[in-house]
């Protein structure tokens, strides 16, 4: 349903719905393990929901379905990435850690298939994470990957979505078939 890929150009898709609860996460995933099937293809998912990162422990959950989870690596190519943690961690030697140390990627199973996770461990009281409207982190992912799947926390907790939409290639907005009240989620596809 997406169409073919353009060679050597990944594609960014954020997956977004107006309130929590609907399904978005697993949708993403659902999504993730489809593309990853592919033959050939290579698939990011990443989790943008920094205070509740649900991907990790789902798919980690399930590896007969999934597979198992690699080591953690770098979630980066080129040191960028989608959020900031103000003010700073400090390392062993003085010097504030970078952004990127806050995010991991793990390979899934034996595919071409990678998930993402925020380290909250590693962040300290005092310290905030804010997601960057930046164009830097998904380009150079587009590099490297053919799909890439973004899980963003619901609009009712989070304006993730919102700001990272102008990079993105493509939105898909999850609603729930039972609900009626169909005002939350059109005013949300209207500010996207």
């Amino acid at each position: 349903a997406l169409g073919k890929p353009t060679p050597g150009r990944g594609r960014v898709v954020q997956i977004a719905a107006a309130r929590s609860g609907v399904g978005t996460s697993t949708v993403a995933r659902e999504l993730a393990l489809t593309a990853s099937r592919r033959p050939g293809a290579s698939v990011w998912l990443v989790d943008l929901d920094v205070l509740g990162p649900s991907q990790f422990s789902q798919i980690s959950a399930d590896p007969d379905r999934y597979g198992v989870l690699g080591p953690p690596s770098a979630a980066t190519p080129d040191g960028s990435v989608f959020l900031t943690v103000q003010p700073p961690s400090l390392g062993r030697d003085g010097r504030a850690l970078p952004d990127a140390a806050y995010v991991a990627a793990y390979q899934v199973g034996d595919a071409r298939w990678w998930v993402t996770r925020f380290l909250r461990d590693q962040v300290r009281g005092g310290q905030g994470v804010h997601i960057l409207p930046r164009h830097d982190y998904w380009d150079g992912l587009r590099k490297h990957a053919d799909l890439i799947i973004v899980d963003c926390p619901a609009a009712d907790r989070s304006q993730a979505a919102l700001t990272i939409a102008p990079a993105m290639d493509q939105t898909v907005l999850v609603v729930a078939a039972d609900d009626p009240d169909v005002r939350s989620p059109a005013r949300f596809r209207d500010s996207l």
